[in-house]
Order: C-alpha cells, then structure tokens, then sequence
C-alpha cells in the first residue's frame, strides 16, 4: 500500500518543493548511472558524502549532515522518495511559506540524522536519502490535515485497486511500521533507517506545533473537523473512443461540498445526546 496522490489542494505554487525534487533527481542522475554497475565506487563516493554515524559523532564530515539528504542508493529509493514530497511537500509549503517550508525540511532532515545516530553511534554504516526530511513533512501534514483524503494504491497479488482513506489512517500505519520494524531489526547490520524515518516524523509534528497553535490548536481541528479548511478535489476518470488508456482529470469539488453542516451537526436526534467530534471520528461532513 502506497500513496499517489490526495484531494488537498494547494494555494499557491510550492516552487521549493519542485526544487527539491529536482535537486535530488539531479544529484542522483549525476553520480549512481555512471557508478551503479561498480559497487566499490559507489561505496567510495558514499563514504565520502553520506552520513556516517561513528564520524560524525568524531566531529569529522560535518557536511554530510546535509549532502546524505540529497542522495539515495537506487531507483526505487529516489522514485519512492519523491512521490512521497509531491503528494505533501505542497500543502505544508502553502502553511509555512517557500522559506518557512525550507527551513522546516531541513530541519526535520538533521532530526531524522540525530535519530539514527541515537539509535547506533557506532555504525560505520553510510547513510543516505530524503526520507526522514519527508517523514518530517508527513508529520506535520498528520497534525494540520487528519482528515485530507489519501488515494492509495493496493496491491493484493493480481489485485490493483485504488483507495481513498484518511491521512490519519494512511500516515498513522506508515509511523507504526517504522517503530516496529526500527525495534525489531538489528540497526548495526544496516538496511533501512527506520530510527531516521521515527526521528524526522517526530520532528515534524514539533516543529508545526506552533504553526497549529497560532490557528487554535484544537479549536482549529473543531472548525474543519480535520480536514482542509478549503474545497476538496475530485478525481475523475475519462474514457476516451479514440484511446483504450482512460485520462485522469482532477477538479474542484462543488463549494461547501466538504464543510461541515454546522446547522444540522448541534441538532441530536430524539432520545439521542451527541458527543463531541474529533477530527479522527468518522460520520458526514
């Protein structure tokens, strides 16, 4: 299960987001075509740019702090990576602004790197990629926006099949697996970061804290339930008699289509006392 896109639309250009993907494609097509196919280059130019936690603990390769965020270690990671900042670097650059939003990725980045070196500073283990920046976009995107329809795509064998379920949902099982897989695995022997994917999540959440509070902490989940505090979009799919593909349109949903009913939501029905909502609990809205 995976993400391809959500219903949340931005309200401005997220021109640091498409620099960032574009920066990391760009590194990446610079070094891993030409290395790929010699591992022992490859491991030379990694030892050099990528995060080691033992070194950097020394106080040697300072640098890598940042340059390990801009590389990745194959196709799937960097394609992965980047999905992952497309579907929610935009709206957490709409909340804090292009410069706002820059510093919040780079700071969740360094967070996720404190996290894997916490959780073994001796390793002598390079590490590489976006993903604990990205893991600190999706937490804040996990406080704002709850509710924001994620479609997902599930693959059951021969069974494709696109979903749509809450950020909540979607985010709340991707942070699970990285705590359980981060305790059960034995992080001297390398593989993934999970401590680095915990640390940048974590980091993520804190860091829009005020952001959250400056809009009324919980009073803010109270007016939009959770969601998008603007118009939805809808995906839809045309078919075409002249193409056996069918296209993928994306538009407006009707306005106050996804507002609450605010008239009706107070109204309980006979016999019935309601309790009070969260932006977790399901029910129309």
């Amino acid at each position: 299960m995976f993400p391809i896109r959500d219903h949340n639309p931005s309200d401005r250009t997220p021109f640091v987001t498409w620099a960032l993907i574009a920066i990391n494609v760009v590194v990446f097509l610079s070094y891993f075509p030409s290395m790929s196919g010699n591992e022992r280059l490859l491991m030379s130019f990694f030892d050099q740019w990528a995060l080691v936690p033992r070194e950097t603990l020394s106080g040697e390769a300072g640098h890598t702090l940042v340059t390990s965020m801009f590389l990745h270690g194959g196709w799937m990671h960097l394609i992965g990576n980047m999905l992952f900042l497309y579907i929610f670097g935009d709206n957490m650059e709409d909340l804090l602004g292009h410069l706002g939003f820059l510093a919040f990725y780079l700071a969740s980045g360094l967070s996720a790197a404190a996290g894997q070196i916490l959780a073994d500073p001796g390793s002598t283990v390079p590490m590489v990629g976006a993903s604990g920046a990205i893991a600190g976009v999706m937490g804040g995107y996990l406080l704002m926006f709850p509710r924001a329809r994620i479609d997902v795509l599930v693959i059951i064998i021969v069974l494709i099949k696109i979903f749509t379920i809450p950020a909540w949902l979607m985010l709340g099982i991707w942070f699970g697996l990285q705590l359980v897989n981060g305790l059960s695995m034995d992080v001297a022997g390398g593989g993934v970061a999970y401590w680095a994917h915990a640390g940048g999540f974590i980091a993520g959440v804190v860091l829009v804290l005020p952001a959250f509070l400056r809009r009324g902490g919980p009073a803010y989940w109270t007016r939009t339930h959770g969601k998008p505090p603007h118009e939805e979009v809808e995906y839809v799919v045309a078919r075409s008699r002249h193409s056996p593909i069918p296209t993928v349109r994306r538009v407006r949903s009707p306005r106050g289509a996804n507002r609450p009913l605010a008239d009706l939501s107070r109204v309980p029905r006979a016999g019935q006392r309601r309790g009070p909502r969260t932006p977790w609990s399901g029910g129309r809205d």
